[in-house]
């Protein structure tokens, strides 16, 4: 399910359309909709980091969801390398749609460093970050 046709929708509170795909902002969550058929690597996707850091600045906690609407390729060696762009990028999630995406998901949480990422629906995704990155912000408080 796309986010801009779930429950969430009427809480995004931006969203920008690029070359790669599709960002919807929320106040401390983005969830990204790559397109049918892309490749994502460190240096193709830039611009999306841009627009993270532009909304979230550089030291406010937030995390970020993959929505797998679509069938898309990711540069498994550059995990590192995304995590280290942005250091107030807490969280991050992957919600698989079909078998194809959800091992897709499965074989991404193995390089990940942070726990489960893998989702299956944009429901327990979006609540998981989201009560997750609450925490984080309450516990910087103190």
């Amino acid at each position: 399910m796309k986010i801009a046709e779930s429950d969430f929708s009427s809480h995004i509170v931006e969203s920008v359309e690029k070359e790669l795909g599709n960002i919807f902002f929320f106040k401390h969550i983005a969830v990204i909709e790559f397109n049918e058929g892309v490749h994502i690597d460190i240096e193709n996707s830039s611009e999306f980091f841009d627009e993270l850091i532009s909304y979230f600045g550089y030291s406010r906690p937030f995390g970020v969801i993959a929505n797998r609407i679509n069938s898309y390729s990711v540069k498994l060696l550059d995990a590192d390398l995304f995590s280290k762009k942005i250091k107030n990028l807490c969280y991050y999630a992957v919600v698989g749609h079909n078998k194809a995406s959800k091992m897709s998901a499965e074989i991404e949480n193995r390089f990940c460093s942070s726990n489960k990422i893998n989702y299956d629906t944009i429901h327990e995704a979006m609540n998981s970050i989201y009560s997750k990155v609450k925490n984080d912000i309450l516990l910087s408080l103190h």
